[in-house]
């Protein structure tokens, strides 16, 4: 079974470390968020792309969920106490490796997916990791206290605590869908959407020009599964960015949010039934706190969607 996966953050981590236990993972593709992705100190940062890298070769620290597990941070303190340089943006002395090797890439010509398919295979991952597309679609963060903040700065630097007003894709008509990214939803026979921030990691994704149309025309069922349980979100901004933006803070807001692009719904045992037209849904537990979670989550849901469309 072939399985695309459009994914990011911590959440879209947990169930793709799920997925590799109960899927081959030659035959899974992760489409990762880069609206996430910035420049900093002069090097080329994928957070979502590097969570789930990490996560897939076993590296990642498992009390954060992102960065590699007992890393250190001198360089960052040499900045600091030498130079002066603020360390608002965490990055550890092994993280920073990725970092080089990936600018040292890019410099030479490649592109942001050549170069994740080196880094993917150097760490043994044979799941295909994907970002979106190779052009920069940075997503911006318009808020009330400080005006527009990139993404960074609104999650990292102040905590994701200003108050949001709206999101952008800066730069998202010019940019283009890779053929890797094409060919993966075209072949896919299952698409699923992970339990990640629908508006802060999904919706960067869903705005790279056709890729909206291509889950649509999908001859694979689109499956999203919810990051909201029993009105809050397990960790990070969601439900605080849906009041914000007026929305209902529930499965149902969630499933008007991707609307006519998926065809079926994962919601948690813990929530209300979902009842939509033309939307087929389950309640399954969505709350990946063990190995075990995670695992059950991928498997319930395969099985789930095996039952009703392959």
């Amino acid at each position: 079974m072939r399985v695309a996966v459009l994914i990011g953050g911590v959440g879209g981590a947990k169930l793709a470390s799920g997925l590799m236990q109960v899927v081959a993972p030659e035959q899974l593709t992760f489409i990762v968020n880069t609206g996430d992705d910035f420049r900093h100190l002069g090097l080329k940062i994928c957070p979502d792309l590097d969570t789930v890298m990490y996560t897939l070769a076993g590296l990642a620290d498992p009390e954060q969920g992102w960065g590699i597990a007992e890393d250190s941070t001198a360089a960052l303190k040499s900045l600091e106490q030498n130079y002066g340089v603020e360390p608002w943006f965490r990055l550890g002395d092994k993280d920073l490796a990725t970092h080089l090797l990936r600018a040292q890439l890019l410099r030479r010509g490649h592109s942001l997916t050549a170069v994740t398919d080196c880094l993917v295979q150097r760490l043994g991952i044979t799941a295909r990791l994907l970002p979106m597309c190779d052009d920069e679609i940075p997503t911006i963060i318009k808020t009330e206290q400080h005006g527009e903040l990139g993404f960074q700065e609104y999650f990292v630097k102040h905590r994701w605590q200003p108050i949001v007003k709206s999101i952008e894709h800066k730069g998202c008509e010019r940019a283009a869908m890779s053929p890797a990214v094409s060919a993966a939803l075209e072949t896919a026979d299952v698409i699923l959407i992970a339990p990640s921030n629908p508006w802060l990691s999904v919706a960067p994704i869903l705005a790279v020009p056709g890729l909206r149309t291509a889950l649509k025309v999908a001859d694979a069922p689109v499956v999203a599964i919810t990051p909201i349980i029993a009105g809050a979100a397990v960790k990070g901004p969601t439900a605080k960015i849906m009041a914000e933006l007026g929305l209902d803070v529930s499965e149902a807001a969630l499933a008007r949010f991707y609307g006519d692009i998926i065809d079926g719904f994962v919601n948690d045992i813990r929530n209300q039934p979902l009842c939509a037209d033309n939307l087929r849904t389950v309640q399954l537990n969505t709350l990946m706190m063990d190995t075990k979670a995670k695992d059950d989550l991928a498997r319930n849901t395969l099985e789930w969607i095996a039952g009703w469309a392959l």
